[in-house]
């Protein structure tokens, strides 16, 4: 039987694979799981922990680098991410090699879609204050609050998870706006508009646009600046469609309500420190998609990538299927 490795530390497994997955895959095949307790973040580590190993499954943080690529065994047939985000895994190199790339689909849209309702409510009716000032042993203050019937979700991206969100926010009765360049919205009751209206009308700033070149720091000062004064901001995409210092100068300078992440620019997209730690905002580990459903999601999905692989098949999900020549040892066997 060929030799999977399995790069998760072993909370990663618990939380981002899970015993059924892995019970699966080895009804499949031999697995070799990461028993250095660290992430194997570096070419020369990983190299080394995937010799005689056919395929790697690799958690998100688990890099692939053309370092890596370049001293991987020759038995080495593809590198599967338990995850969308493939940018820490150069394609290029991989191709070089003739090594296939996956990535697996979205199984956490109405998990992440559910935590910016959970953000909505809790800065609306300010729940996290409330909370803190009563931990504190202090009796806290009534303060007026937002519902979100009759509210506007301003929603940014318009993939899976904001029409999931849309659909979410209809239900509470909140007003929809979407501005998206790349779709067209036909949902009733939702509103396709501009960038900058959205920002300009919404209660509610949701961002879930695509991170790439062309995004980076999309939302910046004069964004924030086009904001009301009584919204707020909240991202569950990924951290650098954010220019975190214009942000801190959005709440410093009270141009903004508030605002809530699950991501940032620190290790693993986790929210930076220094926004973080600040009263005006509400942060989460990334953790908007941790929850079993979508976890095994992502897991079942290399699994059966796995399964097509070992069959001779084209796997879904394959990000350079034309340069992927070291699958030719399972289309011959």
């Amino acid at each position: 039987m060929p030799t999977v490795l399995l790069t998760h530390t072993p909370d990663m497994l618990a939380n981002y694979y899970g015993p059924r997955a892995l019970a699966a895959l080895r009804a499949l095949c031999e697995v070799r799981l990461n028993e250095t307790g660290r992430v194997l973040d570096d070419a020369a580590a990983l190299a080394k922990a995937a010799q005689g190993c056919a395929i790697i499954v690799s958690d998100r943080q688990t890099p692939g680098p053309a370092e890596f690529f370049a001293q991987a065994p020759n038995e080495l047939a593809a590198f599967l991410r338990v995850a969308i985000d493939i940018r820490n895994i150069d394609v290029a190199a991989a191709s070089k090699q003739g090594i296939l790339v996956t990535h697996a689909t979205a199984g956490f849209v109405a998990s992440v879609a559910e935590q910016a309702i959970g953000y909505m409510i809790d800065w609306g009716r300010h729940t996290l204050d409330y909370t803190n000032e009563y931990r504190a042993g202090a009796d806290p203050v009534s303060r007026m609050g937002k519902q979100l019937s009759g509210a506007t979700l301003g929603i940014l991206g318009y993939g899976a998870i904001g029409e999931h969100l849309a659909r979410l926010g209809r239900a509470f009765g909140m007003k929809v706006k979407v501005s998206d360049p790349f779709k067209t919205v036909t949902e009733p009751g939702v509103q396709q508009t501009s960038f900058e209206d959205v920002l300009a009308e919404s209660d509610f700033v949701v961002c879930l646009v695509i991170a790439n070149e062309q995004t980076e720091n999309l939302m910046n000062a004069s964004a924030f600046a086009r904001m009301k004064k009584s919204a707020y901001f909240i991202n569950v995409s990924r951290g650098n469609l954010v220019d975190e210092q214009a942000l801190a100068a959005a709440l410093d300078a009270k141009r903004i309500a508030g605002a809530a992440m699950d991501v940032g620019r620190a290790q693993d997209q986790k929210p930076s420190l220094f926004l973080a730690s600040r009263a005006d905002v509400i942060a989460t580990p990334h953790t908007a998609g941790l929850t079993p459903d979508a976890a095994e999601h992502q897991a079942v999905d290399t699994v059966n990538q796995v399964k097509e692989i070992l069959a001779g098949r084209m796997p879904p999900g394959a990000a350079n299927a034309d340069a992927a020549l070291r699958l030719s040892v399972f289309t011959n066997r």
